[in-house]
């Protein structure tokens, strides 16, 4: 899994206090709801950026 890159946001309050709302309707942390709001400004400016592959959750399969 590609490791996120952890950085320093600065935000004005009330903007922060907006996005989350935002998070709190759709179930989602603020960084979570962030991540949602730049990837639909920067598809909207026609540059889709492809959510990273995860790997899968839980336990592995046992082998037999």
């Amino acid at each position: 899994m590609a490791q996120k890159k952890a950085f320093a946001l600065r935000l004005d309050p009330a903007l922060h206090t907006a996005v989350e709302r935002l998070a709190a309707g759709e179930l989602r942390s603020v960084n979570a709801e962030i991540e949602v709001l730049l990837r639909e400004a920067l598809k909207g400016r026609g540059l889709a950026v492809p959510i990273s592959q995860r790997p899968p959750r839980g336990r592995p399969p046992k082998e037999e």
